[in-house]
């Protein structure tokens, strides 16, 4: 008996540390269970919405948010501990800047149309972490398009152009005020809300009982 697609909406955002970790302990549950029933689509997040367009320094950022660098150096060694244990390839001091993350929001969206979002998203969040990549970047943001099958060219200029952002912006403001606070947050079947980097394990529970429901 094949299980009805159950929609599972994530709320994220490239760069966040912990959507990264989330999206891969998630992705070890899906490839664990190739017959699940989710039907995956990304939404905007943006952690920093009032980031300058052309980004800021992320170490200077993060020093003066979170209280110098003895403060920082124990947040960013306790990413990597998670990382390591998630599997993930992460080096939270590799990217240089922290960008304003709508362009990348509405590359994602358009990834979503063209049916390779869930590469994009993957790329985007690879590019930033591991690659330390500025996905603020238009042209970088136009290459990791071309990367995975969407015309670079075309979506070069559409960057250019404010062509959907003040959708993304709206729904970004929906979200908020639905009770999202902060990302990663999975929606499962539009009713049963997931918060945070659940391992891979808690994702297999949800699978399991989600197809059991169905038969």
């Amino acid at each position: 008996m094949t299980t009805a697609p159950i929609r599972l909406d994530i709320f994220s955002d490239p760069v966040c540390p912990w959507c990264y970790v989330g999206k891969a302990n998630l992705d070890r549950a899906l490839a664990d269970h190739p017959d699940h029933p989710f039907l995956i689509q990304w939404h905007p997040f943006q952690l920093n919405p009032d980031m300058p367009a052309e980004g800021v320094s992320k170490r200077a950022y993060l020093e003066q948010k979170f209280g110098g660098k003895a403060r920082v150096d124990a947040i960013q060694e306790r990413l990597r501990e998670v990382a390591r244990a998630a599997g993930v390839d992460m080096d939270p001091d590799k990217p240089q800047r922290m960008p304003n993350t709508l362009n990348a929001h509405r590359l994602i969206h358009w990834a979503g149309i063209e049916g390779v979002q869930q590469a994009v998203v993957n790329d985007l969040m690879r590019a930033y972490w591991t690659e330390g990549r500025d996905i603020g970047d238009l042209p970088t943001l136009a290459d990791i398009a071309g990367e995975n099958g969407m015309d670079r060219e075309a979506t070069l200029r559409l960057l250019q152009s404010d062509a959907d952002a003040d959708d993304i912006a709206a729904r970004d403001q929906d979200a908020r005020h639905k009770g999202v606070n902060a990302v990663p947050t999975f929606l499962i079947a539009q009713q049963y809300v997931v918060s945070g980097a659940q391992p891979p394990e808690t994702w297999g529970k949800v699978i399991v009982e989600l197809m059991g429901r169905a038969q």
